[in-house]
């Protein structure tokens, strides 16, 4: 048994990974925090200065309702559209880029955070990402879950209901998730559909 202990509290906490931390601060650029939780998204631009990090501009999920949006606040169509919304945000506070941060996090190819990334990326704001981590169109606009929905509900209802209990609960049917994305990712733009 080890009896070596780190002498840094957040790195023995499992909060902060120093490395990628020192790697972030010296590229001497604007960093787009995303954090992922069971039930929401919130992201942050901050510039890391000596005495803290400055907060630019933020964006939570539950601004998306107010935007229209009825689907899942943590799903992969929602991350692309929370990242429209922060993008936005962060470019009229006067960021052009921002380097993606994700901590402890793990970077996934075609992953939530990613989508977010991209949402970012659509709204004007230069984000270092490479195009083959990107998600798909289809999963972006939740044409995916859509058809999955669709499967599903014809293979099983039980299983389709306790699935999407919380969007069903809530009057929304999974199989619209195309066309909601395409209206509420206008609403974001300022486009009339």
């Amino acid at each position: 048994m080890s009896t070596h202990v780190p002498l840094l509290r957040r790195r023995r906490e499992g909060v902060t990974d120093y490395r990628s931390r020192k790697r972030a601060i010296t590229s001497k650029g604007v960093l787009l925090v995303v954090r992922i939780s069971n039930k929401n998204v919130s992201a942050q631009f901050v510039q890391p200065t000596v005495k803290g990090d400055m907060v630019v501009a933020s964006a939570h999920s539950r601004e998306l309702p107010q935007l229209g949006w009825h689907g899942s606040l943590k799903s992969t169509p929602a991350c692309y559209l929370l990242g429209m919304v922060a993008g936005k945000k962060a470019l009229a506070k006067g960021v052009k880029e921002a380097f993606l941060y994700n901590g402890l996090d793990p970077f996934i190819r075609g992953g939530r955070m990613v989508a977010f990334a991209k949402g970012v990326v659509d709204a004007g704001v230069s984000v270092p990402i490479g195009e083959e981590a990107l998600p798909s169109e289809e999963r972006l606009s939740g044409k995916s879950i859509s058809e999955y929905a669709a499967k599903l509900s014809s293979e099983s209802k039980e299983a389709y209901e306790k699935t999407f209990a919380s969007l069903l609960k809530a009057g929304f049917k999974p199989e619209d998730y195309p066309s909601h994305f395409e209206k509420t990712k206008a609403a974001i733009a300022g486009e009339k559909k």
